[in-house]
């Protein structure tokens, strides 16, 4: 029986570059928190989740690919992960449309609602209450594309890495 790399094992290097797309988006959205300031909203942190879930998904992927397990596993996976990486678009997309004014966001997404602060108390309790910004407004546009809009295109071109690495695993 012939011995192949793991890198030709089918699936493996779909699932890395899946993992690793999915880890520099998210990574880039934190970076634009941590680094440029921007402080995300109720919406943008929801659009984070599937990153966070996928890409223990895209490396148990490629783990089931390096070791040979049945590429069933390694299809399943990255359909997963693909399946997740299309929701993050549809989050996306509402987002996107309740930044243009589409559609109306959650309650969540509303600014502080109270009012004028008449006491001392309140406004140390105020102070203490660090709300996100509103969801209808972007907080930065590139090429007419708010962070919303450009997690529907890297999104969707993870997804089709994904259902492409699921297809491409058969043996």
């Amino acid at each position: 029986m012939t011995e192949i790399s793991i890198s030709a094992r089918p699936g493996f290097a779909p699932a890395v570059l899946l993992a690793a797309g999915m880890a520099v988006t998210v990574g880039s959205a934190l970076g634009f928190q941590y680094i440029g300031g921007y402080i995300p909203c109720a919406l943008c942190l929801l659009q984070r989740d599937p990153y966070y879930y996928g890409i223990p998904v895209a490396i148990a992927a490629a783990a089931a690919a390096a070791f040979g397990l049945p590429s069933w596993i390694t299809r399943t996976l990255l359909a997963i992960a693909g399946v997740m990486m299309l929701v993050g678009a549809g989050m996306g997309v509402y987002h996107a449309g309740v930044e243009w004014g589409f559609w109306e966001g959650p309650a969540t997404c509303a600014t502080s609602a109270s009012g004028v602060t008449t006491n001392a108390g309140a406004l140390l309790s105020d102070l203490n209450a660090i709300k996100g910004p509103s969801c209808t407004d972007a907080a930065l546009r590139v090429f007419g594309l708010s962070f919303a809009g450009w997690n529907v295109l890297a999104s969707l071109a993870l997804a089709a890495i994904a259902f492409w690495g699921a297809a491409r695993a058969k043996q």
